[in-house]
């Protein structure tokens, strides 16, 4: 850290700058080393091996399906259902190898997050770590938070920056509506209409070979496995069938927690303070925890991203207490509510656009 150095402040100034909480982020580092006594840093290996062994059964369940069963309609969608449901809990297995929070070293958290989402799911390592490690530092932050980045050009998202959109007279899209076009261009289309073209993009122009080479581990092996039986035009409708379903899952899953949340440029806030605004949670049950790859937990995610994540219900009560003691609302709710709050708030978010367009 050398390099970053530039001096030393003089013992009158100021250490803490005055738009953060000095006395949250104390008592949060307080928590953060009574956690780690605690050892809820520390991961249960059986319980990832058990979750890759249901991933590679699922897998192995969809192939047998049409194996025993032919290519008829239903056998098809059945296979198509277990295979995105593989992509799905895959795509929540490697998110815990890419937060380093299953191993002790880096280095076996990093091989295997290249296997499960190159060769399990055929995305780049890299490109996730990339968009991730900016939205975890600055969580619904405009500009700095990739993860936000249809705004302005396909969705109007908080209500300052739409009053804000609205009052520059901008309009990419009708905002006012885009709580029903969300259904269009939102769940069904990111991944098969844009993720899927742009990881090749990425890993090429970035000249990602590592990532490149279990990426087409994964093809080769879906070519392989898929082609025999149901031909090439088969393979190609499976794979984009199940890229749709996958999408809606994972669309669902990961804006439910942040959509509905503050959303705003950086106010150069405290790292808790930060992370709590743009985070909710949804209850706790055995379906939402495996559902959502325990992202369901998502307040204790952000503050602790490296903790495993069969131990967030153990730290949700004391990080609850702590949001108690300083105001700060702790949000939880069950599923569906927590898919609603998404349109709800796309909604309100597009008709304070349109006021502002139209009045201010």
């Amino acid at each position: 850290m050398n390099s970053l150095l530039i001096g030393e402040l003089s013992p009158e100034q100021p250490s803490f700058e005055p738009t953060k909480n000095k006395e949250l982020t104390e008592e949060f580092r307080e928590l953060r080393a009574a956690v780690e006594r605690m050892g809820l840093m520390k991961a249960n290996h059986a319980f990832f091996l058990l979750h890759l062994l249901h991933i590679l059964l699922l897998d192995a369940a969809a192939w047998l399906t049409l194996w025993a069963f032919g290519t008829s309609l239903v056998p098809f969608v059945l296979c198509a259902v277990l295979l995105s449901a593989v992509q799905a809990q895959a795509g929540w297995l490697q998110h815990d190898f890419g937060h380093l929070s299953v191993f002790s070293t880096s280095t076996w958290n990093h091989l295997l997050h290249h296997f499960v989402v190159g060769h399990l799911k055929g995305a780049p390592a890299s490109w996730w770590n990339h968009l991730h490690f900016q939205h975890h530092a600055k969580p619904n932050c405009f500009r700095k938070d990739p993860d936000i980045n249809m705004h302005p050009f396909f969705f109007a998202l908080g209500k300052i920056l739409s009053v804000e959109l609205g009052k520059q007279k901008k309009k990419y899209m009708p905002y006012n509506h885009q709580h029903k076009y969300f259904f269009l261009i939102g769940p069904p289309a990111l991944l098969p209409l844009y993720f899927q073209w742009y990881i090749f993009y990425f890993v090429i122009q970035r000249k990602k070979w590592v990532d490149l080479a279990w990426m087409i581990t994964f093809y080769v092996r879906i070519a392989l496995t898929y082609t025999p039986l149901l031909g090439v035009k088969g393979l190609l409708g499976l794979f984009f069938m199940v890229r749709f379903l996958e999408s809606n899952w994972f669309v669902w899953v990961t804006q439910m927690n942040h959509i509905p949340m503050h959303i705003d440029y950086d106010q150069n806030k405290d790292w808790v303070s930060t992370q709590l605004q743009a985070t909710c949670n949804v209850h706790e049950s055995a379906f939402n925890d495996w559902f959502s790859g325990h992202l369901n937990f998502q307040i204790e995610h952000h503050l602790f991203p490296t903790m495993p994540r069969h131990n967030y219900h153990k730290v949700a009560p004391l990080v609850r207490s702590l949001c108690a003691k300083h105001g700060i609302e702790y949000q939880s709710k069950p599923l569906l509510t927590a898919f609603a709050d998404i349109v709800h708030s796309l909604k309100e978010s597009g008709q304070l656009w349109l006021d502002a367009y139209l009045h201010q």
